[in-house]
């Protein structure tokens, strides 16, 4: 039977069913909300339909010419509501994968893995909502300087600026919607929260560094893969999957640990000041640009980039 309307909606009642529910429930909700973009296509065609290596790079190229010109007002403001989307990732992480207790003693890999599956929420808010996350411009802003399409300065401008309002945006959740709210109060969660803290303040300089390049060579693959992708459900399919592997693998991010460990300092963990910005976040950071602007951006342009010439 054929359905009502002229794309695939619910038929009418009592007089039609779906010939195959399970295929066209499937199509309905993932691609529902691209339906006028799409209409003239099949929905196999709009549900595939994504960038080439080359179109993603190409397509930088604007995100980062928009980037580097934003005002310092607004510069500031969309790295603030970054660093607090961020922490409110690492926030539902930690609520779900800090209640584990004692379980996760005979199974560690559960609460990274709980911890994985819900902080993406974090990059995926930056991505669709729109904010600056220093993490992901190391690899957008890179093909475009490169080309000459923007200046390094520029970019360096970007990148120290949209770190500190990102701090700011992480410090600001931290305290006023985690510590005062009393979110980690219950000792599971308090104690997840303090472990945390003080396990990532406690790494050697150099495995700190080489984590922090792991992580975002993942961070900043997500955010090619949202770029590809033509469709709200597709760009969230893309930045979830690597997001969630390099938390559990235990990667280090700089942005996340502005949520990770000022909270479990509020809560007791014992970190200095020096621990968190020299021990932790310095290393981090560094490795973050190498991992985002070399093994991402760099890489890319270079191949691509080059390629187009």
């Amino acid at each position: 039977m054929e359905p009502c309307g002229e794309h695939y909606d619910i038929p009418c009642a009592g007089r039609r069913r779906y010939r195959n529910f399970f295929y066209r429930s499937f199509i309905v909700s993932l691609v529902s909300d691209e339906r006028a973009k799409f209409a003239d296509v099949s929905p196999t065609i709009a549900f595939t339909k994504m960038k080439s290596p080359a179109e993603i790079v190409a397509s930088t190229y604007a995100t980062a010419e928009t980037k580097t010109s934003l005002s310092l007002t607004n510069m500031i403001l969309l790295g603030f509501l970054a660093g607090v989307y961020i922490a409110m990732g690492g926030t539902l992480a930690t609520l779900a994968g800090g209640g584990f207790g004692a379980a996760a003693a005979g199974n560690p890999v559960l609460p990274k893995l709980m911890s994985g599956i819900f902080f993406p929420l974090g990059i995926i808010l930056v991505v669709i909502a729109g904010a600056e996350l220093f993490t992901g411009n190391c690899a957008v802003l890179v093909p475009a300087a490169m080309q000459g399409k923007v200046r390094w300065g520029r970019v360096l401008l970007n990148w120290g600026v949209v770190w500190c309002a990102n701090f700011l945006g992480a410090l600001f959740w931290d305290y006023f919607l985690v510590y005062l709210t009393g979110l980690m109060e219950p000792e599971a969660f308090g104690s997840f929260i303090r472990t945390t803290a003080e396990t990532k303040a406690s790494l050697s300089w150099g495995e700190a560094f080489v984590r922090g390049v792991g992580a975002n060579w993942f961070v900043c693959l997500a955010i090619w893969l949202a770029t590809a992708a033509d469709t709200m459900s597709g760009k969230m399919m893309g930045l979830w999957c690597p997001v969630m592997a390099f938390v559990v693998m235990g990667f280090e991010h700089s942005i996340a640990n502005m949520y990770y460990i000022p909270t479990g300092m509020m809560y007791g963990a014992e970190v200095s000041l020096s621990q968190l910005l020299l021990d932790n976040l310095l290393p981090v950071t560094l490795g973050n640009i190498v991992g985002g602007a070399l093994f991402v951006g760099a890489l890319y342009g270079w191949i691509y980039g080059r390629s187009r010439r």
